[in-house]
C-alpha cells in the first residue's frame, strides 16, 4: 500500500492558529454583541484574564487589524459546538478552547492540561494498517500491555477532574466500546464536563448502547472510518465489516432523530489519509455526509511503527506536552501515544492513582521533556524523535 509522504513543513502557531477561522463566525458575531464584562465577577482571576484577551482580540479584528501571534481564533468546528450549547456556558466554552489553543505555543503550564485522554481498554478489535494495533509485539496478549481499566479507577479519574479539566476523551491505544462496563462509565462521566468525547470503530454500537449515549452529556462522537467503499475499508481496517459499520452508523442516527430530536451531539465520520489510491476526501464528503454532522480526515502518521520509523529532523516542540495527557487502563501516564509501550519516561514512569493528575502534569519528569522539547533536543527522546507531530 502505498502511503503519502507527511507535510511537515508547519511553522508551530501560524498553521494552528488561523484555520478555517472567520471574523463573521458565530463566536466572533456573538462577542462583538457583548457590551460589558461584568459577568466575569464569578469566573477565577485566571479565567477573567482569558476572557479579556478573548474579548480584546475581536475588539482588533473588527476595526480590520491583524491577528497577533497568540489571539485565539475560533475555527469552524468551535463555532458549532458554541452554538449547541446550553445557555451560560458560552465563555466557559471560550476558555476552555483557548487553553486548549493557545498554551500549547505559549508555552503554559496549569495545574491540570487542558484535555485529558482515557483509555477504558488497550485492546481491539480491529488491526488496521496504520495502528500500533498491527504491532504484533504490542498487541499480542502475552506482552503485557492488553487490559481493561478498573471502573473503580475511572470514577477516581472523572472526580479529580470534575471542575479543573474541561475536555476528556475516550480513545486511546484500543477501541473503547469493548470495556464490560462502559456504559457505566459513560453514565458516571454525565455533563460534568464541555468537551466529552468517545472515539470509537462503530463495529459494537448497539442500540441499547445508542441510547445510553444519546442520553449523556456527550459532546462529540467520532466514528474512526477511513474510506467510502467495502473494499478499501476493510483493506484499512482489517477485521471491520464495512456493511456492519454502516449499519451501525445509520441505526444511531435513526435513533438519535426519533427519541432525540433536540439532541446537541455532533457526530463526526473521521478517517486517517494513508493511500491516494484507495481514499478520496470527495468521495468521503459525498458517501458520509448525509451520517454525520462532519466529516474530516487526519493526517497518516505511522504509528504501526513508531520505534522503528526513521529518526528526523523536527525540532518544533511537540503541542501534546502542553495540551493534553493520556492515562492508560494499567494507571500509566504517558504524553502521547505515539509511545505506545510506554518508553519516554523509562523507569521514572508515573502512575495514577499513586500520584495525582495534577502532580504527575506538574512533575520533574514531565517538566524536564517539555524543557528537552523548547531546546530543541528533541532529536535526544526516543521515540520522539522519530515522530513529527507538532
Amino acid at each position: 500500500m502505498k502511503k503519502n509522504n507527511i507535510d511537515v513543513s508547519l511553522n508551530g502557531y501560524v498553521n494552528s492558529f488561523l484555520g478555517d477561522w472567520s471574523p463573521n463566525g458565530y463566536i466572533f458575531n456573538k462577542i462583538k454583541s457583548t457590551n460589558d464584562l461584568t459577568f466575569t465577577d464569578k469566573f477565577s482571576n485566571q479565567d477573567r484574564i482569558i476572557i479579556e484577551k478573548i474579548f480584546d482580540t475581536v475588539q482588533r479584528i473588527n476595526k480590520n487589524e491583524k491577528p497577533r501571534k497568540f489571539d485565539f481564533l475560533p475555527k469552524g468546528f468551535e463555532d458549532k459546538e458554541a452554538s449547541k450549547l446550553e445557555e451560560g456556558l458560552f465563555w466557559r466554552y471560550l476558555v476552555y478552547r483557548y487553553r486548549y489553543n493557545i498554551n500549547p505555543y505559549a508555552h503554559l503550564i496549569e495545574e491540570y492540561p487542558p484535555c485529558v485522554q482515557i483509555e477504558p481498554t488497550s485492546i481491539c478489535n480491529f488491526r488496521c494498517v496504520m495502528c500500533y494495533q498491527a504491532d504484533k509485539s504490542f498487541s499480542n496478549k502475552s506482552n503485557g500491555y492488553m487490559g481493561y481499566m478498573p471502573l473503580e479507577n475511572f470514577k477516581k479519574i472523572i472526580d479529580e477532574l470534575e471542575g479543573k479539566v474541561e475536555a476528556i476523551t475516550l480513545a486511546s491505544r484500543g477501541e473503547p466500546l469493548l470495556h464490560p462496563d462502559i456504559k457505566e462509565m459513560i453514565t458516571y462521566v454525565g455533563k460534568k464536563f464541555l468537551g466529552f468525547k468517545i472515539n470509537t470503530n462503530a463495529s459494537l454500537l448497539t442500540e441499547d448502547l445508542s441510547h445510553t449515549i444519546l442520553q449523556s452529556g456527550l459532546q462529540t462522537l467520532v466514528f474512526s472510518i477511513d474510506a467510502a467503499d467495502k473494499e478499501s475499508y476493510e483493506k484499512i481496517r482489517v477485521n471491520g465489516n464495512f456493511d456492519k459499520v454502516l449499519a451501525n452508523v445509520i441505526k444511531f442516527n435513526e435513533i438519535k432523530e426519533k427519541f432525540y430530536p433536540e439532541s446537541n451531539l455532533i457526530t463526526k465520520i473521521s478517517g486517517v489519509y494513508i493511500s491516494d489510491e484507495m481514499q478520496s476526501y470527495e468521495d468521503m464528503v459525498s458517501f458520509w455526509k448525509n451520517k454525520a454532522d462532519e466529516v474530516a480526515f487526519v493526517h497518516y502518521l505511522p504509528w504501526e511503527s513508531s520505534y522503528s520509523n526513521k529518526i528526523n529532523n523536527q525540532t518544533s516542540p511537540c503541542s501534546d506536552l502542553w495540551r493534553r495527557m493520556f492515562i492508560w487502563h494499567d494507571g500509566k501516564v504517558n504524553p502521547c501515544d505515539y509511545d505506545y509501550k510506554t518508553l519516554i519516561f523509562g523507569n521514572q514512569q508515573p502512575t495514577f492513582p499513586e500520584n495525582s493528575i495534577s502532580d504527575i502534569w506538574n512533575s520533574e519528569q514531565y517538566n524536564n521533556l517539555r524543557e528537552q522539547h523548547i531546546l530543541n533536543l528533541r532529536g535526544k527522546v526516543e521515540p520522539c524523535k522519530r515522530c513529527v507531530s507538532i
